[in-house]
This record gives structure tokens, sequence and C-alpha cells, in this order.
């Protein structure tokens, strides 16, 4: 019985260390799709006109797929670049491009990229900010050459705060 009165006690202890420690939850800023459709079409509208068949992918802040485009005729192998793009630049928090410099062999951080189920060390993936400059999301792009991939990248996370 003694064994009892103590089980519920100490399940009604954890429980309310649980509630009391909700107040401190980690505060998520996350993209809304309106935001998502808005960083990929400014994007997709660069690409169109620099004439680049290119791949589009957001993720939101917990670098889960939120939108994405295929322009027509682009390059198959390009949809899983993207999407590791955008994934890379939030789990990171970082322009891939960046990256990419820092695993290169001797780099501070070599072969990282075989981590998290392959990650994209080059550049094309940039974290994407709210007006308060709190990451919300990321943006990927891949089919262009990775100059063309970067800017319709940087295009597509402005889009946000303009």
């Amino acid at each position: 019985m003694n064994f009892l009165k103590h089980l519920k006690t100490g399940v009604l202890v954890a429980a309310l260390i649980l509630l009391s420690n909700a107040t401190y939850a980690q505060i998520t800023y996350d993209l809304t799709h309106d935001q998502a459709f808005k960083a990929l079409l400014a994007a997709k509208e660069k690409a169109e006109a620099d004439n680049v068949l290119v791949n589009i992918a957001v993720v939101d802040a917990g670098a889960n797929l939120k939108a994405f485009i295929r322009m027509d005729e682009s390059y198959l192998g390009s949809i899983d670049v993207a999407i590791k793009k955008a994934k890379t630049a939030r789990y990171f928090n970082v322009d891939t491009g960046k990256l990419g410099e820092w695993t290169q062999p001797g780099g501070i951080i070599y072969n990282i990229e075989l981590t998290n189920n392959g990650l994209v060390s080059f550049p094309g993936g940039l974290p994407i900010k709210n007006k308060d400059g709190k990451i919300i999301g990321a943006i990927g792009v891949s089919g262009g050459t990775i100059e063309q991939d970067r800017e319709i990248a940087t295009v597509g996370a402005k889009a946000i705060i303009e």
C-alpha cells in the first residue's frame, strides 16, 4: 500500500514538472504556406527570366517539405538535390555554398555531407528569414549552374521580407 502511495505521488510530481516546463518550451518560428508559395513563385519567376529549368523546394522550420515545383523538362536528378539543399540549409542555418567551404578535405567538418541521410554542400540552399531576422525555413534550388541556383534561391528567400 505504501508503494502505491509513493507511485501516485511520483506520477503527480512528474506531471507537475512537465506542466510547469511547458511555459519554457522552445519557440519555433515557422513559415506559413502563403510564405512558402511566395518564395517558390518568386524563385520560379527568376528561373524563367534567366531561362533556367530548375527544381525548387521550400522547407519549414522543422526541415519538412512545405512547397515544391519541378519546372517542365528540368532534370529528374535535381528533384532530390533541391530538397536536400533546402534541408541542409535549415539543418545548419547556413548557405549551402558556405557549408561546402567547410567540408573540403582538411576542412573543419570534412565529410559531414555523409550524415543526415545525405546533405548537399554546394550552392543553391539558403535559410529563409522573417522580417525580424528569425529563420522560418529554407529554400533549395537545383538544375542550373551553382551560381544560377544560388541566385534563384536568393530571390526566393528574399521574397518573404519584401
